[in-house]
């Protein structure tokens, strides 16, 4: 007799969160356990967690942990599939009993006595059986998800994406008009981080409650369903039964653009805190100048000199100045009928970027067959796979330096026009759309040694080179 019995209980799905399944399961284990006059030493509920997806169980843990201390002498449970799906798991069970000295295991459905060879046989083919059921679930799910797929119908369950309402089906205005909005700025150039800063700042809510992050506004972004597609094991298989929210060219645009391995990322983030790291020359050297900001904290570019890097070390300037100048020249300078003349090449340009697309496409498919060929199919040697696939991988890389250069003038397509307007636009939109102009509007800044016994900044040290 156990003198100190567990009661284990577990449901794999319980999606109204009201445990009735384990309820149930708890009653019928407590009154077995008063018929046997076993006293109960401890119950352990694993609700809505399955055992057949290999996930940890916390209290399926603490029980084995409790029977290994000596703590309990006997299990009760409603069904011997409430404890394990594995037949690994099982003989991990029986060794942890076998070691604790627990002999004992009531269930509801029938006892098993986990004392005898043939106790223990009866359990291995009651795991069999039912790792065989979870097996040939996994599998009709499996169908039923790609027969949906094909469908374009969606799999349920989960909350609701970001841009549609609850029935995953209907977009939600309000949403879909930042998400288009997004879309447009990244193209033209701005962050992922910059979207994610303005969305906090409006107390945009996301679908979860927790704070925005570049990883999942990226992931919104990129993702198939977004554009109206249905994507099934990483591969877009329909059309999808909701309308998208980004036209199909704005999401091959944005997955070009940002799944790129070539894409650079900044993982300091002090480079940002900068105008124009990446535009600023040494005039001495033509080095390009570093964010290197004094032992005070203020930001300065420098020519930095030593390992890795390449300046002469011999020009150094604080950044507020030269980046106020920068602004003020730009202002002053900008050529407004030249952003009206850009948004005009952007519908001529709209057929060619759409070529340069679908050859990219092509290659990129080209790719994925010849990888297919080789670890697959083995049809393939060594050489000529790492021979085709160069020659594919420049094709690509030459597409994607075209389409950039299609798509440079992009930043024009949400622009002021005037320069007032131009102006607040500076004040409001953030660090990242101005590098987004600087990239459109400069070739670049070279910065001039100062004239020594000079201690205030001399506008006369700056040379800006507008593009034509």
């Amino acid at each position: 007799m156990a003198q100190a019995a567990a009661v284990y209980c577990r449901i794999s799905d319980d999606r109204e969160g009201s445990r009735a399944g384990v309820g149930r399961q708890q009653d019928d284990c407590e009154a077995l356990a008063k018929r046997k006059r076993w006293k109960i030493g401890g119950l352990y509920v694993d609700n809505d967690v399955s055992a057949w997806s290999g996930k940890v169980r916390p209290q399926y843990r603490r029980m084995l942990d409790d029977i290994k201390v000596g703590l309990i002498d006997g299990v009760v449970i409603w069904h011997q599939d409430r404890l394990v799906r594995h037949p690994k798991e099982l003989e991990e069970f029986f060794e942890i009993c076998d070691a604790a000295g627990v002999r004992e295991m009531a269930t509801v459905t029938g006892d098993i006595d986990l004392g005898t060879d043939d106790g223990r046989f009866h359990a291995r083919i009651l795991g069999a059986v039912a790792r065989k059921e979870s097996d040939d679930k996994s599998r009709r799910i499996r169908r039923k998800m790609e027969e949906l797929a094909k469908q374009g119908r969606g799999k349920g369950g989960g909350k609701r994406p970001f841009g549609f309402n609850e029935d995953r089906v209907t977009i939600k205005e309000t949403e879909a008009k930042l998400i288009k909005a997004a879309a447009i700025r990244v193209l033209a150039g701005e962050s992922i981080k910059g979207v994610c800063r303005e969305w906090t700042a409006l107390r945009v809510p996301t679908v979860s409650g927790v704070p925005w992050n570049p990883t999942v506004v990226k992931r919104m972004l990129v993702a198939p369903r977004t554009a109206g597609l249905r994507e099934h094991g990483g591969v877009v298989v329909a059309d999808a039964e909701w309308p998208g929210i980004l036209s199909r060219d704005q999401h091959q645009r944005l997955n070009l653009l940002l799944c790129d391995p070539r894409r650079r990322k900044n993982t300091t983030g002090g480079a940002r805190r900068y105008l124009l790291t990446g535009y600023i020359y040494c005039a001495l050297c033509n080095a390009k100048l570093i964010a290197r900001p004094k032992q005070d904290g203020r930001r300065c570019y420098c020519c930095a000199t030593g390992p890795g890097f390449k300046g002469c070390g011999k020009i150094r300037s604080l950044s507020e100045p030269i980046e106020e100048l920068v602004a003020e020249s730009i202002f002053v300078a900008m050529d407004f009928g030249r952003v009206d003349r850009a948004m005009k090449r952007q519908d001529g340009s709209v057929s060619k970027e759409r070529l340069l697309l679908d050859a990219i496409r092509v290659e990129e498919e080209a790719l994925d067959q010849l990888a297919r060929d080789f670890y697959a199919e083995r049809l393939l040697s060594r050489s000529e796979f790492l021979a085709a696939k160069g020659a594919l991988e420049v094709k690509i890389d030459g597409g994607r330096t075209q389409l950039s250069e299609v798509e440079s003038g992009r930043v024009f397509m949400d622009f002021p026009r005037s320069e007032n307007e131009l102006r607040s636009a500076w004040e409001n939109r953030g660090l990242d759309w101005r590098r987004a102009v600087v990239d459109a509007v400069l070739e670049g800044v070279t910065l001039h040694s100062a004239v020594k016994g000079r201690n205030f900044f001399d506008p006369e040290r700056v040379e800006l080179t507008f593009k034509a």
